[in-house]
């Protein structure tokens, strides 16, 4: 059984998207994966095909099934059988591409005051009528939703379970750890309306339940939720989910792309993977969708000081926990990994407990019972996290870095240690842990825009729950283009995103910096103000590509529409941006608009590449008009810049006894691709499990015969990828076996 679960969790791990079933297909969902191992993929097409002409196609391949015919998010279908007959499909003529699903997890990590500029509750449209997204329908994506919650139960508008294959999207439920209420807090950040009040509280939610118990689900599920939202005629649709491969041309956001050409305006989280770049996952790579990071709402932060040291820590509190704040000197002493036996001594002290093995509620738990005055829990590995806790604890908890933690507890260790509290307000800071861009391949900037997503009360089955994470940001978007669609229900996605993007406020660091556009795409979302936007600049931001040094062609173009309701003639002209050594930019000459038209302009940027040394170069461009100034991000690339070259490694069974399977994404290909194995204990190399040279980009699949294996073992595998003068190796563990019966880790 183990072995069946690796490889369900490996070859259909993917998004969640949701594609309806046919009715002339009148059998439930498939299980993911067969006991004697077929693989499943998504197979899309160069235009629509009929049941008959997909049946026609496989009819040479007896073993391969369909699963799922896709009819709105993407041209294709889904198919399950062997992996080798599966990989024979890309050579089928009118068959664009083959992809095994991937894994998708549900992106868990005063806030409508501050993305409103005054209370939500209080911004109304040009006919004075208060805005609550009444008569918009937004379809939220996710692990389902509690539609009986007090708070949710008068906004529910049905919705489809993708998981179960039946029309009851309810959150997973009675299994204990397995169970979820993820989906149902995203809802109420966008619609509740009871004890707590959403964005839009008189939006109708329609629930699509893609992801199931622990949270997780495939990309054909996720398909099949936004095939099924596109048929249901959604306005607004919310994916707070994502995995960790930075590609634009993943199943999902290729579908989510498909979704906006159908009216519907996608929002979809950037992902928890910051604070590095590079790090926004599918399908917050979707160059039609709004993906959103996340932002502080005004939070009062907690800081120690110790005596005897200088400097400030800054502790990130764990929402389920109790607020921090302490008017006294509190000792902090070892609480090794939090167990109960570790609890001595404890009572009215803050406890330093390292990570790992049990989780957050449980350490947070034993100390409560041990009667502590809080936990800090640091890293095992380096650099920092941030974590929310499973149920509420009423003793405060917060997450440090690694390096913080070894610092406290060798200070700990060695003497009496206390500590002060200081809370400093803070808001419109970035999160640590929000993904940033740019998209590799494309270079396109996301996230385009960032929400609140710390410390965000919200619905959960059964209460309430503080919560954090770019989960919570995405769905205080989606409210807000539930009010714009209201206000405008002729503005298309496109329409509505930039007036989101055109009128953001741009974000600052503590040190007063702003965040690059990479980070913070357009900046922190204001719903008054998009609401009310007078004009709107189309796209929102500008990608001017990749330049090259050898290449002469250095001047590269960027057309944007200029559109005004305000209603009145407005005169537009754009500011000159900053002068800087080796750029020079040809913008439009002033000019006016009438109420109501458009004008199409084209913004030109001439570069002498070998004056910049940086590879990715990033900055805003003004647009004037009477009813106010109008900020445009742009980003350009040199060369190759530093993207990972090697990301998305799985590896398990194939359909063959014996033998195994891999699949990796190299988002620009490799000139040199390997996968070495050495031995765990002593770092000896053991040979090559793969390698090759001058691989394409996208992802990679490949089926290794038991010949070519090593014998049976664990070994450490070294992933590497070399394109363009950089290398990069991604590290994991593998066992190789080939007994029957074999368990697999």
């Amino acid at each position: 059984m183990k072995r069946w679960l690796l490889y369900a969790s490996l070859i259909f791990s993917v998004t969640m998207m949701l594609a309806a079933r046919p009715a002339s297909l009148q059998h439930p969902p498939l299980p993911q994966k067969d006991e004697d191992g077929p693989a499943v993929a998504i197979v899309m097409t160069e235009g629509k095909m009929a049941k008959h002409e997909i049946e026609r196609m496989i009819a040479s391949k007896p073993r391969m099934k369909i699963r799922y015919i896709f009819r709105h998010a993407v041209d294709g279908f889904s198919v399950e059988g062997p992996l080798r007959e599966i990989e024979e499909l890309k050579e089928t003529h009118g068959i664009q591409l083959v992809s095994a699903v991937k894994q998708y997890r549900a992106d868990s990590a005063g806030n409508m005051e501050i993305i409103g500029g005054e209370e939500v509750r209080g911004i109304f449209d040009d006919k004075g009528q208060r805005l609550t997204g009444r008569g918009v329908t937004v379809g939220v994506i996710d692990t389902g939703i509690d539609y009986r919650h007090p708070d949710l139960r008068r906004n529910y508008g049905g919705g489809r379970d993708l998981v179960d294959g039946d029309s009851d999207p309810m959150e997973t439920r009675g299994i204990g750890p397995g169970n979820t209420f993820h989906g149902t807090h995203v809802a109420g950040i966008i619609a509740a309306n009871g004890k707590i009040s959403g964005i839009a509280p008189e939006a109708t939610i329609k629930a699509y339940r893609a992801l199931g118990p622990g949270g997780s689900g495939t990309t054909e599920q996720v398909l099949a939720a936004i095939d099924k939202a596109i048929e249901d005629k959604v306005d607004i649709l919310n994916l707070s989910l994502g995995n960790e491969v930075n590609g634009p041309d993943l199943p999902i956001s290729l579908a989510l792309n498909k979704a906006t050409e159908h009216g519907v305006t996608a929002v979809t989280s950037s992902g928890n993977s910051g604070p590095n770049k590079w790090t926004v996952g599918s399908p917050g790579t979707a160059a039609k969708a709004i993906s959103v990071g996340a932002s502080t709402p005004p939070l009062k932060v907690p800081y120690l000081t110790l005596a005897g040291e200088l400097d400030k820590i800054r502790l990130e509190p764990m929402q389920g926990s109790a607020q921090w704040g302490f008017d006294r000197s509190v000792e902090m002493v070892n609480g090794g990994i939090g167990r109960k036996q570790d609890m001595k001594n404890v009572a009215g002290k803050i406890v330093l407990i390292e990570r790992g093995k049990l989780s957050f509620t449980e350490k947070a738990k034993n100390a409560q019972k041990a009667k502590a005055a809080g936990i800090v829990i640091y890293n095992n590995t380096k650099g920092s996290f941030f974590g929310n806790l499973e149920e509420p604890i009423s003793i405060p908890a917060a997450a440090v870095s690694k390096e913080q933690g070894h610092k406290l507890m060798r200070l700990a260790d060695n003497r009496s240690l206390f500590a002060r509290m200081l809370l400093i307000e803070e808001k419109d800071l970035l999160a640590d842990f929000s993904s940033r861009g740019p998209v590799t391949v494309t270079w396109d900037i996301k996230p385009d825009v960032v929400a609140p997503g710390v410390a965000i009360e919200s619905t959960i089955p059964g209460g309430y729950l503080s919560l954090q994470g770019t989960s919570m940001a995405a769905p205080h978007v989606a409210g807000t283009c539930a009010l714009i669609k209201q206000a405008h229900p002729d503005w298309s996605p496109e329409q509505i995103k930039s007036a989101l993007m055109n009128t953001a406020l741009p974000i600052h660091d503590l040190g007063g910096s702003s965040y690059k556009a990479y980070e913070q795409g357009a900046g922190r979302i204001q719903a008054k103000e998009a609401v009310n936007a007078g004009t709107l600049v189309l796209p929102g931001s500008l990608r001017f590509g990749k330049f090259q040094l050898a290449d002469n062609r250095n001047s590269h173009t960027a057309a944007v529409e200029i559109e005004n309701h305000s209603g009145q003639k407005q005169r537009y002209s754009f500011d000159m941006p900053y002068k800087e050594p080796g750029l020079q930019w040809q913008l439009p000459m002033a000019f006016e608009l009438e109420p109501g038209s458009k004008k199409r302009v084209e913004i030109r940027m001439n570069v002498e590449p070998a004056e910049f040394k940086g590879k990715i170069h990033d900055g805003a461009i003004f647009l004037n008009s009477a009813s106010g100034k109008v900020r445009i991000p742009y980003l350009y690339v040199l060369e190759e810049p530093d993207y990972p070259r090697v990301m998305g490694f799985d590896f398990a069974p194939a359909d063959k006894s014996g033998s195994y399977r891999y699949e990796v994404y190299l988002p620009g290909g490799a000139e040199e691709f390997g996968i070495a194995l050495f031995d765990p204990d002593n770092f000896q190399f053991r040979g090559f499990l793969d390698w090759d040279r001058n691989v394409a980009k996208g992802l990679l699949q490949r089926e290794l015969p038991q010949e070519k294996l090593p014998v049976s073992g664990t070994y450490l595998v070294k992933v590497f990828a070399k394109k363009a003068g950089r290398e990069d190796v991604y590290e994991t563990t593998v066992y190789i076996g080939q007994e029957e019966g074999q368990t697999y880790p």
